[in-house]
């Protein structure tokens, strides 16, 4: 794994070190299940399986380019994306399966989700409502009734205490938020007070749900600014941020916060680390030479207006240099910095405890 950083940004040197002691901990045996939820960012294929939107399917090059055989597997990204680069620093080689996909190999089923199952399917957000532009992907409400039935298969195979004592011992991945900005937006709505209490009370439903399954242990992933993205930067004259999608990416980070501080007083057992998207994202964005990052602005592959795809127009070569793959997600390279924040960085971008520090609550 090669870093490049400049001297004068100590924090990545001091977050290596603490990478490196956490991954001498655990041998493969140790390794907890691990269950992710919510959208694009973190979808390793669930939308290869379902009749969506052509924009919010990534099984066709350019994506995967930087995959192993150049695979494009239904990762929005050139190569792992963020759901492959957390599991990687616990040991595991990349993200578990899209559940569509192993419910397609029914022999191998009951087995493989012992090892944790992906749930995240792209263009999805945390109300139902949101994916009706992308002609329904799988919310995350239904992705968690696809967990429930995990759980069943679990109890069947282990036993209903041994299931408790698996789950209790899981990591439970969620990233979710930005598609229902972006739906609101769409539709002409507006990012209101009402909206974003909305928003939380259904996420507050969603995560009582997974506790109530068996879940204790929540790495949230917020909102980023995703008023940066290309996207959404083609939208302002100047091409800078558009200010509002940023200004409710806050809030809906502080309003995460409080919920999950509110839910983890009310669950016995529960535990929380809580990533600040935003901050880590802003701090890449004023700072992209620190980290080896040259183009912040624009696509690598396709623009503004125009999904990654082998109709897309551009291509980028150093795809290392850039933030973005696409209109909205992180390139590969993005996407293992964000990871490496989220397990071992301060308060300032992940609390009360980052994600390795969570994992010790595992074990």
């Amino acid at each position: 794994m090669e870093i490049k950083f400049t001297n004068s940004w100590s924090f990545p040197c001091v977050l290596i070190i603490a990478i490196i002691i956490v991954g001498l901990q655990y041998s493969a045996a140790d390794l907890p299940p691990v269950f992710l939820f919510g959208d694009s960012t973190l979808d390793v294929g669930t939308n290869n399986f379902l009749p969506v939107s052509p924009e919010i399917r990534a099984d066709l090059p350019y994506n995967g380019i930087d995959y192993p055989y150049s695979i494009a597997t239904g990762r929005f990204c050139n190569g792992y994306n963020t759901a492959d680069q957390i599991v990687r620093l616990m040991g595991y080689k990349r993200s578990p399966p899209a559940f569509l996909a192993l419910l397609n190999r029914s022999f191998s089923f009951k087995k493989r989700i012992l090892q944790g199952v992906n749930f995240a399917s792209g263009g999805s957000g945390i109300l139902d409502a949101t994916g009706l532009y992308y002609r329904n992907p799988m919310s995350l409400g239904e992705q968690i009734k696809q967990f429930s039935s995990v759980h069943d298969n679990m109890t069947e195979v282990m036993g209903p205490e041994n299931t408790c004592i698996m789950l209790s011992k899981s990591l439970f991945i969620i990233s979710a938020g930005s598609n229902d900005v972006f739906a609101k937006q769409r539709s002409g709505g507006v990012l209101s007070p009402q909206f974003l209490a909305g928003l939380q009370s259904t996420y507050g439903n969603h995560l009582k749900s997974l506790y109530d399954l068996g879940a204790r242990k929540f790495g949230i992933i917020s909102i980023p600014p995703i008023g940066c993205t290309p996207a959404e930067r083609f939208y302002n004259g100047t091409g800078g941020c558009l200010e509002d999608a940023n200004d409710f990416a806050k809030k809906f980070h502080n309003a995460t916060e409080n919920l999950l501080q509110q839910l983890s007083s009310e669950l016995k057992g529960m535990k929380y680390s809580l990533g600040n998207s935003f901050e880590m994202t802003m701090t890449l964005i004023e700072n992209p030479y620190a980290f080896g990052i040259k183009e912040i602005n624009s696509a690598c592959c396709g623009d503004a207006t125009q999904p990654c795809n082998q109709s897309a127009t551009s291509l980028c070569q150093n795809r290392d240099d850039y933030l973005f793959w696409d209109r909205f997600h992180p390139t590969q390279r993005t996407a293992e910095l964000g990871a490496l924040t989220l397990f071992g960085g301060s308060e300032r971008f992940v609390k009360p405890v980052n994600f390795s520090r969570l994992i010790d609550f595992l074990f």
